[in-house]
Parts: C-alpha cells; sequence; structure tokens
C-alpha cells in the first residue's frame, strides 16, 4: 500500500514537470522532484520572462489532470554511462541533469531513466493548443529514442523523460486524477546549498484517491487554526526581528510566563529524581570545542570565531590573535558540564552524578534548515548529563526513559513513537569501540524490552558519539515531531579524560548519558502551542483571567477584583482600552485568555463576578471565594 502511494506521488512528480513545460515552454529548466510525506515536489529555474505566480497554479493543476487522463505510459530505459551522456548532453540539454547525471555515475553502473509516451496517432488531438517549442523539443527526443530503442517506442510519441532511481506507476491509469491538489511556490537552492542558484519549488499533495486527498485537505484546515507561524501574532507572544538578528527570537512577556511556569515543574521534577542545577557561559575558547571534537563534527553549523585579540575601537594591524583569545559561542552544553565534572576528584559513593541546565545554545543553521520556532539559530534546551558507573548504567537509562514519558504526558502529549537508533556495524565514523558499541545497544534494546516499549530500530542513525532513543510525539497533521532525545556519550569521557574512584581504589572510566526531554524550548513552545491550538490550560496560562468592566465607572471596582486575585498568585490583567465593549470580548476570546470576568453596576453592588470559560464556553456568576474554591477542586498541575 505504502510503496504503491509513493510509486503514484513520484510520477505524479513528473507530470507536474511536464505540465510546467507545456504552459511554460519548453525552455524551463527542471531540477529534482521526489516524492515527500504528504506529496510531492518539483524544483524549476525560470526565465526573467516567464517567472510563475500563485495564480498559475490552476493552469497547471487542469494541465496535470488532463495528461493524467491522457492514459499515458511510464517507460524505464536502463542506460550506461556513454548511452546516458549522450541522451542527457546532446538531446535532453538540461544543465541541472547533466550535473546529476556526472554525479550518479560515480555510484551506479547503470543510469535509470523514466520515459513518459502516448500513442503516437493521438499526438495531434492530445497536444491542440500546446505550445510548439514544447512539440519540437519532444519530437527530437522520440525519433532519437525510436532509433535507439524501436522495439519500446514504436508508434509512440515522448511527451516527458526524466533520470531518475524511484519506481513509478506503469500507466497513469493508475492515478485518480483528483486525488492531488497543488499547493503552493517556495524558493529553493539547488541541491540545498546556498551558494548555488535559488529555484522555484512547486509544492503538491497527493494521496491514493479523491476522498484520502479531502481527509487530508481537511485536517490541514485544522491545522492551520493550530500551526504556532499563524497562532503567534493573535497570542502576543514573540517576534523574530532582522534588526536583532535572523532567526533569533525575541521573546515576550507571555512566552517568558509560559516557559517560567514549564520551567518551575520541570526544575521541581529534575530535584526530585536528584539532578543538580549548573550554569554555565554563552562563550567558550576555541580549543576547547576541538578537544570534545565538536569543532570538527559541527564546524558546518557553528558561527563564526569570536577573535578577541582587539576591540572594536582598537584594531591591531597586522597582528593575528592567539589561540588562547579565540572563543566560539557555544553550540552545545556538553563540554562545559564535563569541566564542572572535572574541577573535583569523584568517588563511585557519588555516582551516578545529575547535571543539569537550561542552557541557550547557538548554531549556524542554514537557510533552508530553518523553519520558524521549529528550527532557529538561538535555542534553550533542557540539557542534563548523568555520569553513572558500568554497574548502575542500564538502571540509570531506564530511569530517564521513563521520566522522558511523564514529561510528555505531563503536557497532554498521548501519541508518541519511539525510535531506537543504532550504530551501521561497517562504519568508521563511531568513536567508541565495539565492545562498548554492542553493550550500549544491548542495554538499550533490554530497557525496551522489558518495559515492553513499543519501538521502531533505525540502523546507521546513531550519533558519531553513542546510540540513543528518540521520542516523537503526533501532531495534527499526523506528523510525527522530535522532541525528547536520550544519548549515550562515549566520546567525552574518553576526550576528556573522565574517571572516578572505584571501590578497588582505582581509577575508572564512567558512562555518560545525555539526554534532553523537552529538547529545545523553542520548538517545544511550537509544537505545544499547536498541540493546545493556542488555548492554554490554566495552570500555562500567561494571562489566566482578564477583567472587563462594562463602563468606566466600574474599572475601580474591576482593580479591586484584579489586586484580590493577585495576591492569590492568579496571572490577571484589566482591559483599559479603549475599545468597546463587544470588541473587548472578542479580543479576549481571539486571544484564547481560560476566563473573562465581566463586571457592571450589579456585580460592583453584590461583590461578585460573572466569569465565561473559553474552553468550555459555560458561564456563571459567583463571588471570588466561590471562583477560587472551584479553581482549588480542579487538578491543577502547577502556578496555582
Amino acid at each position: 500500500m505504502w510503496l504503491d502511494l509513493l510509486k503514484k506521488r513520484h510520477s505524479l512528480a513528473h507530470i507536474l514537470a511536464q505540465a510546467v513545460q507545456r504552459e511554460q515552454q519548453r525552455n524551463v529548466e527542471v531540477g529534482i522532484g521526489p516524492a515527500i510525506d504528504n506529496g510531492f515536489y518539483y524544483d524549476f529555474l525560470f526565465d526573467s520572462k516567464n517567472q510563475i505566480k500563485e495564480e498559475d497554479l490552476t493552469k497547471i493543476q487542469n494541465q496535470m489532470e488532463k495528461i493524467v487522463k491522457e492514459w499515458q505510459e511510464f517507460i524505464v530505459l536502463e542506460m550506461t554511462d556513454e548511452q546516458s551522456k549522450e541522451l542527457v548532453t546532446k538531446i535532453m540539454k538540461q544543465k541541472y541533469k547533466e550535473e546529476m547525471r556526472a554525479e550518479f555515475v560515480q555510484d551506479w553502473e547503470s543510469i535509470t531513466f523514466y520515459v513518459n509516451t502516448i500513442v503516437a496517432a493521438a499526438k495531434d488531438n492530445l497536444l491542440k493548443g500546446v505550445d510548439e517549442n514544447y512539440i519540437k523539443y519532444y519530437q527530437e527526443i522520440t525519433d532519437y529514442l525510436q532509433k535507439k530503442y524501436p522495439w519500446k517506442f514504436e508508434n509512440k510519441f515522448v511527451t516527458f523523460l526524466d533520470m531518475c532511481e524511484w519506481p513509478h506507476v506503469e500507466s497513469t491509469k493508475e492515478i485518480d486524477p483528483k486525488s492531488f491538489k497543488l499547493e503552493k511556490l517556495a524558493g529553493a537552492y539547488w541541491r540545498w546549498d546556498e551558494n548555488n542558484v535559488m529555484m522555484t519549488r512547486i509544492y503538491a499533495r497527493a494521496f491514493d484517491s479523491k476522498d484520502k486527498l479531502r481527509e487530508y485537505s481537511d485536517m490541514m484546515e485544522e491545522a492551520k487554526k493550530r500551526d504556532h507561524r499563524v497562532l503567534w501574532k493573535k497570542l502576543w507572544l514573540y517576534n523574530i526581528d532582522q534588526d536583532v538578528g535572523s532567526w533569533l527570537v525575541l521573546r515576550k512577556p507571555k512566552w517568558a510566563f509560559i516557559v517560567n511556569q514549564i520551567k518551575r515543574w520541570f526544575e521541581d521534577e529534575q530535584l526530585k529524581a536528584g539532578y543538580v542545577p549548573v550554569i554555565t557561559p554563552h562563550i567558550g575558547k576555541k580549543k576547547l570545542r576541538e578537544q570534545s571534537g565538536h569543532r570538527w563534527f559541527y564546524n558546518e553549523w557553528m558561527f563564526p570565531p569570536l577573535e578577541l585579540w582587539c576591540s572594536l575601537g582598537e584594531r591591531q594591524d597586522n597582528r593575528k590573535p592567539k589561540e588562547s583569545e579565540i572563543y566560539l559561542l557555544k553550540p552545545m552544553n556538553c563540554p562545559a558540564h564535563v569541566k564542572v565534572y572535572k574541577d573535583d576528584i569523584h568517588s563511585y559513593r557519588e555516582l551516578p552524578l545529575r547535571y543539569y541546565e537550561f542552557g541557550t545554545v547557538y548554531r549556524y543553521e542554514k537557510q533552508w534548515e530553518l523553519g520558524w520556532l521549529t528550527r532557529v539559530r538561538g535555542f534553550t534546551q533542557d540539557d542534563a548529563h548523568i555520569i553513572v558507573s558500568k554497574d548502575w548504567l542500564k538502571e540509570e537509562f531506564g530511569k530517564v526513559v521513563d521520566f522522558a514519558f511523564k514529561v510528555l504526558h505531563h503536557f497532554d502529549f498521548q501519541d508518541i513513537k519511539v525510535f531506537a537508533s543504532f550504530s551501521d556495524p561497517n562504519s568508521d565514523k563511531y568513536v567508541w569501540d565495539k565492545a562498548m558499541r554492542k553493550q550500549a545497544e544491548d542495554t538499550i534494546r533490554e530497557i525496551l524490552k522489558e518495559k515492553q516499549i513499543e519501538h521502531e530500530e533505525e540502523l546507521w542513525e546513531a550519533a558519531f558519539y553513542g546510540p540513543k532513543i528518540d521520542f516523537k510525539v503526533k501532531d495534527v497533521i499526523g506528523r510525527y515531531r522530535q522532541l525528547s532525545t536520550v544519548q549515550f556519550d562515549f566520546n567525552l569521557p574518553e576526550r576528556f579524560d573522565m574517571t572516578f574512584t572505584n571501590p578497588q581504589w582505582e581509577q575508572e572510566r564512567p558512562f555518560m548519558i545525555h539526554r534532553a526531554l523537552l529538547g529545545s524550548l523553542e520548538r517545544f513552545m511550537g509544537v505545544l502551542i499547536e498541540n493546545y491550538a493556542g488555548a492554554f490550560p490554566m495552570w500555562l496560562a500567561p494571562e489566566q483571567i482578564r477583567i472587563i468592566a462594562v463602563a468606566d465607572k466600574f474599572e475601580n471596582y474591576a482593580q479591586k477584583v484584579k489586586e484580590e486575585l493577585v495576591s492569590k498568585w492568579y496571572r490577571v490583567t484589566v482591559d483599559y482600552s479603549s475599545d468597546s465593549f463587544s470588541k473587548k470580548i472578542r479580543n479576549g476570546e481571539i486571544e484564547k485568555i481560560p476566563y473573562l470576568f465581566i463586571v457592571w453596576e450589579k456585580e460592583e453592588s453584590e461583590n461578585t463576578i460573572s466569569w465565561r470559560s473559553y474552553k468550555t464556553k459555560e458561564q456563571g456568576t459567583c463571588t471570588l471565594e466561590e471562583f477560587v474554591q472551584l479553581q482549588a477542586c480542579l487538578p491543577a498541575k502547577a502556578g496555582l
């Protein structure tokens, strides 16, 4: 079933490219067009006179549906290096395909092409109104292939061909013409390299049938309502200002309230679990990252070095900085935690040692990898490093796995997938020996089996420093977003010569477990916003209650109510804006405030409040004492 859908999606990518050539003339340069998790895309380079616009997608969609109804056949060709070179360079004359072919021949014994054809006798009818340059171009290709492969292309006309390794459908008869929908345009660097040309990418959704497409489209409409990239404006949570820096997040007061609540709860849980806090600097010397290995393994994602041999106001020409004067923005917290450990002598009696930190790190993610809160260049991780002896390794790792589930369930994530990432037995990229590798991977498998945790094994996905477990939560459109991770780290104990004194008074190398249960707080917030659709539960809401006075003369009573609630640790505001009463109510609904309090003449005289709940849409009138009592009966998780 999955393979059939993959075939349809990839075949539709070819049909998209064909439709674009028919609509935009043949001289558009084609890039790559893979299947993706909800459909497909294709990259194009248009000339300056033929730039495509969003409104053109309807015409291209119609052309694609027409092509599907032509019952085109997909013919596969396998060619040698020389055969493929002739076809690509002399006949196709597509420079990006030439570049890809030159790479493919280094790894493949043969090059595979998929060729779309129609019955030659139907050409004039089917291609009526299509640009003459398109027909001329593919007539030349048809003549060439008929000469080379007469038994395959007799009485056929070629409408498109592409160099591709993936399987496709045999005919467009297998595709429902209403099962796909062109979605949007986007910019994309050729081969994901920002030094290359920016191409135009057309995204599309595709499923097995019209009904499946409609079901997904309905789900996407719900997703739009929850999308953190949309809700952030309504909720006043954060901003990204180019004057501050590209993809560096300005966390506004409401964000800070939410994150502080998360931290308070999580900090208490960590302390109860035996963790101790540390705080480490945002920058560190380059040589520290070289010793840890991160300078070499993650150099591509680091900000450029800070050379501190002179100040901005004092340039010292012709002088190079000393190594001791070169610093790096912190890309991860691990080496600094090791240095905390190394500052003392440790006995086996102290282990396991559990350090945690809400540490902000900086990584120069590539432009195409960035994605609002899910991937930014400055983010905070709830990093923890557990130093443990061999005897307690399994138990400690198991505790962290349980902790991960506890954290995710606390924030109402229910659909959680677990992925165990192991090493490639034939690769030499790992810094740990085979014996340690086996012990760590066996430990993970035993823990997951004993705890009866359903999981998927991902071979070859282990980090260079050790195997890991990732926890991914399902979002509203069915994607799984990684949040928590638990990893073995065999790299740092060795590189920093970490030791402890064992019962025999000998120096022994400890094991180290790296864990981040919330992961990046920015990504966590993005997923959390969508999980709650922006309507945070009472304990997390940055503004729990907003008081609205029906008229200005009741604002003093509103302020009195606020002060009383604030004294009981509620987060409360009074709407003093000049907006109309109805607009104030509407604003509270848009911002998803858990409770709106309405005060008027009756409320003031009776010392009561009228309330309405965003979540339940219920309304009522009661005294403040009654309201507080009601809240106290609720299963508040923290903060109240």
